[in-house]
């Protein structure tokens, strides 16, 4: 970015040979002027109420020693300068300049790589592990926190074991082991089997009545 130096109250419009141009606003989306800077000494050497291609060549024309214009990429800039001064030297300003190169090298990378980049394990995970991860066992991830906090791990440690945070695994410590509640697993499994035996006895007793000559209805 340029460093802008008070303007001098006459400029020797003969001295000044490296400039750059610009445009500014005077009433944003309405109104633009273009401001004209020696790249020598970074002072303002003069500025119009026009951004027009026409005005800004017959300005510029009124610069005779003009050897080098920095400019955007405007179209206008490009041409005022052409007509004006047709040996002139016109490089991009460093904003504009770092702003093209920062594009191609956006365009490049999209083109060149996926949207998404796979990055495999490296390390497998055991079968162990892949239920601990799995939220849902919290009886399991309740006794495997008790069991690395007795080994001497710190809480971060297991969090990140357990791919869980902090608070979660000190709200797991603060369940006594006894009172730990049983998975859900082994919970459908008592269920399970003690329906199984609630129907044995039901099929026991329709037996005994049957032989004690009770009918079926």
């Amino acid at each position: 970015m340029i460093c802008l130096k008070k303007m001098p109250s006459i400029v020797d419009k003969s001295s000044v040979k490296m400039v750059c141009v610009d445009d500014f606003a005077l009433r944003k989306r309405f109104s633009y002027g273009t401001v004209m800077i020696n790249l020598e000494n970074h002072r303002i050497v003069d500025m119009i109420p026009s951004r027009d291609t026409n005005d800004v060549c017959n300005w510029l024309k009124t610069f005779h020693n003009i050897e080098v214009i920095s400019r955007n990429g405007a179209i206008t800039y490009a041409s005022a300068a052409t007509n004006s001064h047709p040996d002139v030297i016109q490089i991009s300003d460093r904003f504009h300049l770092i702003k093209g190169l920062s594009e191609v090298i956006c365009k490049y990378i999209f083109r060149e790589f996926p949207a998404r980049v796979e990055i495999p394990l490296t390390e497998s995970v055991t079968d162990e592990m892949k239920a601990l991860y799995n939220t849902a066992n919290r009886s399991l991830r309740i006794k495997f926190a008790h069991e690395k906090r007795r080994e001497g791990l710190t809480i971060s440690d297991i969090a990140l074991l357990l791919h869980s945070s902090p608070k979660t695994i000190q709200k797991y410590l603060a369940i006594p082991e006894d009172q730990i509640p049983e998975s859900k697993e082994i919970a459908r499994e008592r269920q399970h089997q003690l329906a199984i035996k609630q129907k044995e006895q039901e099929i026991k007793e329709a037996r005994e009545m049957a032989l004690a000559g009770y009918p079926i209805e």
